[in-house]
């Protein structure tokens, strides 16, 4: 049994900027959703993604020939004025949360490794604690989830997909970073690039972002245990 270790008020203040962060982003996304939704009801089409409803949005206000009431108008302009307010929200928090990566030297640590960036690095440092709970590397990848699920039996390993135990959002987070560096691991020539590039040629796309992923969370543990920065092989 694994007790949720005690966090400092620091940990606790960057844990409580992701949470509120997190919210807002959902809210903004189902404010665009809503808007693309409205609009399609008046035959105007926005493709799916946030960025073509903050492109899109203010050309359709000004346009006098798509036959939108005054009264549409009104009310398609206060939704877009909310979602541009959570816009700002949202940049006021990852500006908050930049500062409290600046000052942590933990969190800098974390910044060296490829595919962590500030959103991951901090919520690691908030969902972690402290460090010593963890005996090594594979226990902190098995508490994030991002290990096979075991179904073994008779002296038979039987491995399936990752257990997705934990914390969901944090899993995300790191996932997500290495998706980003599936992207760009041909540009390089290091023996972990190398790696990548073989092993997401044997297992594909996604296997490989969460194989990264694991791998930046063992790497994780060993830099925040050593007190040493990312070296490159």
């Amino acid at each position: 049994m694994r007790f949720v270790p005690s966090k400092t008020v620091a940990q606790q203040d960057i844990q409580s900027l992701h949470r509120i962060r997190s919210q807002l982003v959902a809210r903004r996304t189902a404010q665009a959703n809503q808007i693309r939704g409205l609009l399609m009801e008046y035959g105007i089409i926005i493709p799916k993604g946030i960025s073509y409803v903050r492109k899109e949005i203010p050309g359709i206000l000004k346009n006098a020939e798509n036959e939108l009431t005054v009264l549409f108008r009104a009310l398609l302009k206060d939704l877009y004025d909310e979602m541009v307010h959570l816009d700002e929200r949202v940049e006021s928090l990852e500006d908050e949360l930049k500062i409290a990566c600046r000052n942590n030297t933990d969190c800098q640590r974390l910044l060296t490794i490829p595919g962590i960036g500030l959103l991951s690095a901090t919520a690691l440092i908030a969902a972690i604690g402290d460090i010593r709970v963890f005996k090594n590397g594979r226990e902190l990848a098995a508490w994030l989830g991002l290990v096979p699920r075991q179904h073994s039996t008779g002296g038979k390993p039987t491995l399936l997909g990752i257990s997705k135990r934990g914390d969901a959002y944090l899993r995300t987070l790191l996932i997500h970073g290495g998706r980003a560096i599936v992207r760009v691991a041909d540009k390089y020539q290091d023996k972990r690039s190398e790696w990548i590039g073989e092993l997401e040629q044997r297992r594909g796309h996604n296997i490989t972002a969460v194989a990264i992923a694991n791998k930046n969370a063992r790497i994780a543990w060993a830099l925040l245990t050593r007190q040493t920065n990312y070296q490159i092989a």
